[in-house]
């Protein structure tokens, strides 16, 4: 007997333009007695007659003339639809969403989408940018991308920028009018930028480690924003010292626009992840993703832009701007 009543629908359109419950059974995979039975129990479900059958003959009624005009189309988009699955489960193809931060965003995703794109012309990017955190499974995205102390323990993390490190930064002509600390405890005689936590709403605690053990300290100073780049600009512009990602003011360290301080204290920590819930069936839209992120010996490292602070990995709290 067949159970399924896609299968039924399917027996029933062969059966109908074969005019034989033999030929539609042989084509189908099934006895001619278990083709039958199907269609009866087609015909009881659906409470009406489709077929005439005789022993030299099977016709349609009417019921089952206008029945077969509007299945046969519609059991045809079914097909299609298995059939782009079928596709998209061997090739790189489909929509990718991505729930990525602002930092990730312009690190990862801005000096790479084009090629990612040329090299997969199948693929559809659509790329959410927020600095909350948010539930990718609930959010429908595929994956994201955030630093790796900000992951659930449930989500697959491939690493895809290497350690991360803090620096704590200050103009030239903010040290030679305020001096340089020399301990993170120092910090309450200096005007300090200060970073207000996205999903939290409260400001951060900036956070170091001494001796293996992480202490932190409550910062002051006249400004206080949620924006990485703001905060990089006025520590240029001297208005205070900022606590940002060594990796993203690397061209303001180089160039001396930025002098380093209290760098004993800033251990490097994990840095950027591509997220997602499941080793399971990972589709290849996916994993052409993956393999185009994961490092490879050769290929620079991406230039990051400035952002907030990090989570203590001992503190299971929301204090990157990533958030």
């Amino acid at each position: 007997m067949i159970e399924d009543p896609l299968a039924g629908l399917s027996l029933f359109v062969n059966v109908a333009r074969r005019r034989s419950f033999t030929a539609a059974a042989k084509a189908m995979g099934v006895s001619p007695s278990a083709a039958s039975q199907a269609i009866t129990a087609l015909e009881r479900r659906l409470a009406v007659r489709l077929l005439q059958r005789t022993t030299r003959s099977v016709g349609l009624t009417e019921a089952g003339a206008r029945f077969l005009a509007r299945l046969e189309p519609a059991l045809g988009d079914v097909r299609s639809a298995f059939e782009t699955l079928e596709g998209l489960r061997d090739r790189p193809a489909g929509t990718l969403r991505l729930d990525v931060s602002r930092a990730a965003c312009r690190r990862f995703v801005e000096p790479r989408l084009a090629e990612f794109l040329a090299a997969y012309p199948d693929i559809r990017l659509d790329v959410v940018v927020e600095d909350g955190l948010s539930d990718i499974v609930a959010s429908g995205c595929d994956a994201g991308i955030r630093l790796g102390e900000s992951l659930d323990r449930e989500m697959v993390a491939v690493p895809i920028g290497g350690d991360e490190r803090i620096a704590v930064v200050g103009s030239p002509s903010y040290f030679a009018a305020r001096g340089k600390p020399k301990h993170p405890r120092e910090l309450h005689a200096h005007a300090c930028i200060e970073y207000r936590r996205v999903t939290a709403g409260s400001v951060y605690r900036w956070e170091f480690t001494e001796d293996g053990k992480d202490f932190e300290v409550e910062v002051h100073g006249r400004v206080v924003c949620s924006d990485a780049q703001l905060m990089t600009r006025a520590a240029v512009d001297g208005v205070g010292l900022a606590y940002l990602l060594e990796s993203m003011v690397e061209e303001e360290l180089a160039s001396r626009a930025l002098v380093r301080v209290l760098g004993d204290f800033c251990p490097p920590f994990a840095g950027y992840f591509l997220y997602y819930p499941s080793r399971a069936h990972v589709a290849p839209k996916l994993r052409a993703l993956i393999d185009f992120l994961r490092p490879r010996p050769g290929r620079r490292r991406p230039k990051a832009p400035a952002q907030g602070p990090k989570t203590s990995p001992k503190k299971p709290r929301i204090a990157s701007h990533e958030r």
